[in-house]
């Protein structure tokens, strides 16, 4: 019986030797006939891995360089040097990624603001126009525009300009609103601010210190319109 038992187990080794020396060989044949796809898509992936890094090292340096440039410029515009200031935000608009270039964009229509409303405006109407801004961004260079315009347009002019963002819950309805009350306060039409106003005083998505301003304009209306009365 041991002796029976003996000659299983050494089967039994013998047959894993076979097993094993047969996956060997295949192992063998399968890197003789498709050795070189292996090596080749092992250099691929090195390649794509170091590619990778670099890009990220690139896009990070390039990043800081944008950031130190366009905090130069905002220092440039802060001691009054906005032709420098201009000059180096729109090299940032021709060359630096999108998001500092999205914020070089709306600076240099703020420094043009300085020198030429009229071109100001019309950088603002092109970042108004601009779809791949989104629509957060394009609202809001739709409303630096109206400021820009609010003291030669005529009402409906403003109104016009401003009508996109006023419908309730946007996110610059607030200060379309605060910016058409304050037009009309000026014309004396303290009927037409006081209805501006108060839907700031009743928005949710107002901010507190908005709604603090509208209730003082709102003072100043009642005052006007007490005064205003024969």
């Amino acid at each position: 019986m041991e002796i029976a038992l003996s000659h299983r187990i050494a089967m039994t080794d013998i047959f894993r030797e076979i097993d094993e020396d047969i996956r060997r060989d295949r192992t063998v044949e399968t890197f003789r006939k498709y050795g070189s796809w292996f090596i080749a898509a092992a250099v691929l992936v090195v390649a794509l891995t170091g590619a990778y890094r670099w890009y990220q090292q690139d896009k990070q340096h390039k990043a800081e360089i944008a950031g130190g440039q366009f905090e130069a410029a905002l220092e440039a515009s802060r001691v009054g040097k906005s032709a420098e200031a201009e000059a180096l935000l729109t090299d940032l608009v021709q060359g630096a990624g999108s998001g500092y270039r999205d914020l070089a964009r709306f600076r240099v229509a703020s420094e043009m603001g300085l020198t030429s409303p009229e071109k100001a405006i019309k950088a603002f109407d092109e970042l108004a126009a601009d779809a791949q801004l989104g629509p957060l961004l394009q609202g809001l260079a739709r409303l630096r525009a109206a400021y820009l315009v609010a003291d030669s347009a005529s009402m409906d002019e403003l109104k016009a300009r401003v009508e996109p963002l006023l419908p309730a819950g946007g996110a610059w309805g607030s200060s379309a609103r605060e910016l058409l009350g304050l037009k009309a306060l000026k014309a004396n039409d303290f009927e037409g601010a006081g209805k501006y106003f108060d839907a700031i005083m009743t928005e949710d998505a107002a901010p507190q210190a908005l709604k603090q301003r509208a209730e003082l304009y709102l003072s100043l209306v009642r005052g006007g319109a007490v005064s205003a009365k024969p």
